[in-house]
């Protein structure tokens, strides 16, 4: 067994937290991650394989041909769709727990589910569920896709969970009327023991690159952090016999509110353990401005290191994933325009290059 990581951290502190007794949980090691008051631990894990070898860099002031790469989509072992609506997995609630404060404008849960190992999940997938109930018209309310938050591995490390990370949708009508969406609701009200109905895993757009010597760079608002926490627990929180991640992961996570940062002990715990290898940047809309007083969105922060994000862009082992509001893809091709034709590049084609290699991932709504 590789030997083991120390960390402690814990998330933004709230009045709501549920559990189940620990005793539902399979505990491995004395590794821990402190939801606030509930106690989550995570292993170690080691296993056979092979290292992928690293691709040279190659930066050109044309629009580089981009290096024949292995393809992270076709990778037997990435199971999707074992579970659909008509056959879909009973998995329970074992822990749910807020992870905004309570003067966020908006609440956000982290929740896991038991799985038993029968939902075999990579980084970047998702999962479907489906909320107890009918709908208006008395048939079973359609399934909502969550990215999954945790790695292949659960937080508790045995492989027999899956993590998601839901914020609670409630909003105003044009009516006036208050609207609560039906999914986000029965997820962030749920006790531990209730059963959920999962389908799933689905997608392949954002698994991981199989390159471990690459620089990722990871772009998120809000609950879009989801599977760049799966991505991030694989690299920094857990050992492999098969992987080791010796590039750079590259984080910029937007909110509104410092309230509203999600795992961000998480994060600087993983900085502060990698320095070298792991570099997160938050942008606080409604809190911090720009040299030129304008609000600091993700693509504000972003601007900031554009020389330097677009040096990064020239080369072959750097992959893109960006994951949440759509607006943000528009504000980061603004920033690279002008930094490609300086190269003479054009951008829009370069980056329709990086989307055929797999190296610019986008799951935005």
């Amino acid at each position: 067994m590789a030997a083991a990581i120390t960390a402690s951290v814990s998330l933004p502190s709230s009045s709501k937290s549920t559990s189940l007794p620990a005793s539902r949980t399979s505990i491995i090691s004395t590794e821990r991650i402190n939801f606030r008051k509930v106690p989550v631990h995570y292993r170690d894990v080691c296993g056979g394989g092979r290292m992928v070898s690293a691709i040279r860099a190659q930066v050109t002031t044309e629009a580089p041909a981009k290096v024949q790469k292995e393809s992270k989509k076709m990778d037997e072992g990435v199971v999707v769709n074992k579970f659909k609506p008509k056959n879909p997995y009973i998995g329970r609630c074992l822990l749910n727990t807020k992870i905004t404060g309570d003067d966020a404008p908006g609440e956000t849960w982290h929740m896991v589910f038991s799985t038993e190992g029968e939902v075999p999940y990579r980084e970047g997938q998702s999962i479907g569920v489906i909320a107890d109930g009918l709908d208006k018209n008395g048939k079973p309310h359609k399934l909502r896709l969550y990215s999954i938050a945790s790695s292949a591995l659960g937080d508790f490390g045995d492989s027999k969970t899956v993590s998601l990370c839901v914020k609670r949708l409630v909003y105003t009508n044009e009516n006036g009327e208050v609207v609560k969406g039906v999914c986000s609701n029965f997820l962030c009200d749920l006790k531990p023991g209730v059963e959920v109905t999962i389908t799933g895993p689905v997608g392949k757009e954002m698994l991981m690159p199989k390159d471990p010597n690459a620089t990722i760079i990871m772009l998120a608002t809000g609950t879009g952090i989801a599977p760049f926490r799966s991505f991030l627990w694989k690299m920094f929180f857990e050992k492999h016999d098969d992987y080791k991640f010796n590039g750079l992961a590259w984080l910029f996570l937007g909110v509104p509110t410092s309230s509203s940062l999600l795992y961000k002990e998480e994060f600087e715990k993983m900085n502060e353990k990698h320095p070298d290898n792991f570099r997160v940047d938050f942008a606080v809309s409604r809190e911090q401005t720009n040299e030129k007083g304008e609000k600091m969105y993700i693509q504000t922060r972003m601007a900031q290191y554009a020389e330097e994000l677009w040096e990064l862009l020239k080369k072959d082992n750097t992959y893109v994933y960006m994951c949440g509001l759509k607006g943000m893809e528009k504000g980061i091709d603004d920033i690279m325009v002008s930094l490609a034709a300086k190269d003479g590049i054009d951008w829009m084609e370069y980056k329709r290059q990086l989307k055929k290699s797999e190296q610019w991932n986008v799951e935005v709504y």
